[in-house]
Order: structure tokens, then sequence, then C-alpha cells
């Protein structure tokens, strides 16, 4: 199952075990499980602290735990851990067997002091770059608390169960048999929702910090870049995102950020969190802005609140909450979102394996989708609502080439249809002939753009007729002391090499800003600023 090179790093990593564990197998006569039974003594083989146990009798088969030697419950994989997920698979021996966690030791505790039992269940693909993150989650808190049983399920190898509980989407993650949440998730998220004190207790922290010199709210390049550029001229600097490295983890390839050949987004946007780090910069994740209160005078501090009641006050803020996922906003969407209606093909493709597809959006991110998924599913139907396809012509080339792909210019959908558990079909219109078309198909895949997260700005900031922050030439808004850059801004191209360029033009003005608008002499306006070091 493992090749020499796997099997080599493997070995390293596994002389960190601190402890014996047991691989407690559960097999039948299956193909799945030969692999899984070879996989599992591979293991063993490279380390005198791994042994195989055949006793297991979990209902799923093939699965196997990974459990403390003399112990029979631990991490569950219903699943052959390879691909995206080797490296789920390689921590979770490396955490039962006693390798500490690189995660912050109030995490940790956190972890250790939920007193409920919980039943975690993880449905994943091998193909799916947003799922580690959630397996590994998921496995790190049943490894430090006895009371949380997780399983990790491959959804291909278990697709009677997959089409039983209609999952549709990866990963998903069920808790105690009830979906706890979808989607792309962190550790820390996952603890947001299990432990229901979280939000005051954060809200408390927040509520806590001095104000700072540059607050830059958002995580993604823009943001990243904008805070190493802030710190680096030595002024307090905070970072507060929803998810660092935004929209960028859901990315799957980049091939066109200069210097970096080629990467994914999930390494991409560990790599931008790595580089903030190195510097003196407080990052505050898991943070979602709904209202910034201007100064009360120039030179004052601005505010921003956040959606857990907690506040932050700064000097001066840099907006980069950059964009998501446009919906299309027809009958039928929202109510099949994660039961046939899904955003990501890299993450969800796989579950629709031998069925019959459509994607909307003929622009790059459309037609790149379209060319994926004609790999895996029985038949994509493509649909663009302008009379020809927008993506760049190598794709649209390579898409024409494929035989399982039909191509609907002129579309415009009107509906996704469904029978009240899934998806079942798509309506459209025909722009030329006005005629109406239904698609019979069990997965509809929304491409078509982007929209600006700048709901919580309206009427505080200029906003364009598209919903993005106004800004000049140097990231300034109609706010002074307030800036912005990267997608979320009216600056055109969304790219990732322009937010970041952004980013640090934006924390440059910010910090001329600084030094050219002193600090209010009022000293109930004072108390409590940043003093910057301008010598």
């Amino acid at each position: 199952m493992l090749d020499t090179a796997l099997k080599t790093q493997l070995q390293a990593y596994l002389q960190n075990l601190r402890h014996p564990i047991r691989l407690i197998a559960s097999l039948d006569q299956s193909e799945h499980s030969a692999d899984m039974r070879e996989l599992l003594n591979e293991i063993a083989s490279l380390s005198d602290k791994v042994s195989v146990d055949e006793s297991g009798n979990d209902a799923r088969k093939p699965s196997f735990v990974i459990a403390k030697d003399g112990e029979t419950q631990g991490v569950c994989f219903a699943a052959i851990p390879l691909g995206h997920e080797f490296t789920s698979l390689v921590l979770a021996l490396l955490w039962t067997g006693g390798h500490p966690p690189k995660v912050e030791p109030e995490v940790i505790a956190q972890i250790k002091a939920m007193d409920q039992a919980m039943k975690l269940e993880v449905y994943m693909s091998l193909s799916c770059h947003n799922c580690p993150d959630v397996v590994q989650a998921a496995t790190l808190m049943a490894v430090f608390n006895p009371k949380i049983q997780t399983t990790i399920i491959d959804g291909g190898l278990n697709q009677a169960e997959v089409d039983a509980r209609q999952v549709m989407a990866v990963p998903m993650v069920y808790l105690n048999d009830h979906v706890l949440g979808s989607g792309r998730m962190s550790l820390e998220e996952i603890l947001g929702k299990l432990d229901t004190s979280t939000p005051a207790r954060e809200a408390a922290k927040l509520n806590e910090k001095d104000p700072f010199d540059v607050l830059i709210v958002g995580g993604g390049p823009a943001g990243a870049a904008a805070a190493v550029y802030a710190a680096r001229k030595g002024i307090r600097v905070g970072v507060a995102a929803e998810r660092f490295g935004g929209q960028v983890n859901d990315t799957m390839g980049i091939e066109n950020y200069i210097s970096v050949l080629e990467t994914d987004g999930p390494t991409f946007a560990s790599a931008l969190e790595a580089q903030v780090r190195h510097y003196d910069v407080d990052i505050m994740n898991l943070q979602r802005a709904e209202q910034i209160i201007p100064a009360s005078q120039p030179g004052g501090l601005v505010e921003v609140r956040m959606a857990n009641g907690g506040s932050l006050k700064s000097r001066s803020v840099i907006v980069c909450t950059g964009a998501r996922w446009r919906n299309v906003n027809v009958p039928g969407e929202e109510q099949y979102k994660n039961k046939g209606v899904a955003y990501c093909p890299h993450c969800d493709g796989p579950l629709f394996k031998g069925k019959r597809v459509a994607v909307i959006g003929g622009g790059n991110s459309g037609v790149e989708a379209a060319i994926d998924l004609a790999g895996v599913v029985a038949h994509v139907s493509l649909l663009e609502f302008a009379d020809s396809l927008k993506a760049d012509a190598v794709l649209v080339s390579k898409l024409k080439s494929l035989s399982n792909v039909s191509i609907h210019v002129n579309a415009q959908t009107a509906e996704i249809t469904g029978d009240g558990q899934k998806v079942n079909g798509l309506r459209y219109t025909d722009r030329v002939s006005q005629a109406s078309q239904h698609l019979e198909l069990e997965g509809v895949f929304v491409q078509i753009g982007l929209v600006p997260n700048t709901e919580f700005l309206k009427g505080t900031l200029e906003l364009s007729k598209h919903g993005e922050i106004v800004v000049d030439a140097k990231g300034h808004t109609n706010l002074s002391g307030v800036f912005a850059a990267g997608d979320v801004t009216t600056v055109p191209f969304k790219q990732i090499v322009i937010a970041a360029g952004e980013g640090a033009k934006a924390a440059l003005s910010a910090f001329d800003y600084l030094i050219r608008t002193p600090a209010p002499q009022d000293a109930s306006q004072a108390e409590g600023f940043p003093q910057l070091e301008t010598t």
C-alpha cells in the first residue's frame, strides 16, 4: 500500500511514539478489508511499538481503531486513510502513542474539561482538501477525552451509509446522530459548537486587550500581508479573522503566485499564518466583525465590535474581509444545500461518482470544475448565462474534448428541483427561445463568482453598487483611520497576488496615517493609547 518514500517517512515519525499502541481491525472477506490489512501490517512492521489485532467487531467493515496498548477505545477509521488523509493517520498514531500535539495548552485543557459523552462521526473523502482539518480536530478530541468517541468515515468506502444518511457534501460532522456542521472547520470552530461557554469566554478576552496601533479585520492574503508589513514597523498589530487564510483555504491549485511554482490552498494559508506568527502579531482567530464604530475625533480610537459580544479598539483599522462564493439565488438552492447543491467540486465530487451533475457558471472556475468532475461522474452539464463561455481558451478546448460533458449557453437557471430530501434535477430557461428545459441529475455545483463580505459595513463605509468597499490608490476609505484591501474592495482583478500587494500598501498607508495624526490630547480620549515610537 505504501511506497518506499512513504514507508521511510512514516518510520521516522513512528520513532516519536512514547508508548505502545494497537491497531484493532474489524475486517471481512472484501477486497477493501484485504487492502486495510495490508496497510496496518505495513505500519506495524515499521515500529516495535505498533501491533495489529484483528479481533475487532465494529459493524463497519473494514475499519480499525487506534488504541493505547491494553485499551480498546480510541479513534476509529472506517477508511483506508491515504491521499489527503495520510497526515491525519500519522497524527492519530503519534497522538495516541503519547507524542504531544502542536496545540495551545488551554485548548487541550478545554477538550479535557468537557464532561458530556459525545459520539462524533466525520464523513470525508480522500480527495477532499478541506477534510483533514476536521478529521484531525475530531481525532484530537477523542485522544484527549475518553468521553468523546470519534469515527472517521470514508464516503466512497461506505457508499450505502452515505446514501442512507444522504450525505452529499464533505466534510460532514454528526454529533450523537445529528448534523453538527459541514464544510471546513478548525478545531476551535468545532469546540465552539460543542462548548457553549466559548463565545462569552472569548468576548471577555477581547474586551481585556489594550488598543492596537493597527487592527486588521480578516486573515486572507491581504490581511496577512498587511500584518507582516505593519509588524515590521515595530508597532502593536492585531489580526481578527473569522478564518485565517480566508477563501484560499477552499482553493485547490495555486499556480500563479510569483516565486511559488505550484501549491494548494490549505498549504498556502498555513504558510501565510506561519509568517504572520513569526512577528509579534496578536492573532485572534474565529472572530467575525459585526460593526465598525468610527473614532469620535481625529486620531482617536476606532472600535470593532465582534459577533460574540467582544470589542477591540485601535488607532487604525484595515478591513480585509474578502469575498465568498456567490449563490445563484433560485428556488431549491437553499433547501438542497449539502443535499445535492455543492460549491467545492474537489471536496464533494467523489460523492457523485457515476451520477449526473450540473455546473452553473462558464468562467474559469466553472469550466475547471466541469473538467474535474468529468473524470468522476457519469455526465456533466455546464450552464452559462451568456452566449459563450468566459473561461480561458485552453480550458474551453479541454472541456469540449470530453465526451461526457454537454454545454448549454444562454441558459438562465430557474430552479433546482428535488424530492424533498435531495436534488433530482435543474430547470433552466433558454434565453433565445424562452423554452423551459429540465435536466435530470443528482448534483448541482455552483461556480458563478464572488460576493464581498461587507454586510456589516453598510451605513458605515462607502460601498460600490456591487457592495465592495470604495478605496483610493492608497487604500483609504471614506473614514479617517480606516483602510481596506483585497477582494473586499473596488480594486479590480480578484487575485491572490493582487490582494497581498494591496494589503502591504494598506499597511504602509496606515503607518503613514499614524505618524502624521497625533493622538487626542484629552486625557479621557488618550487613556490606554499605544505609544507609537517615531524616533
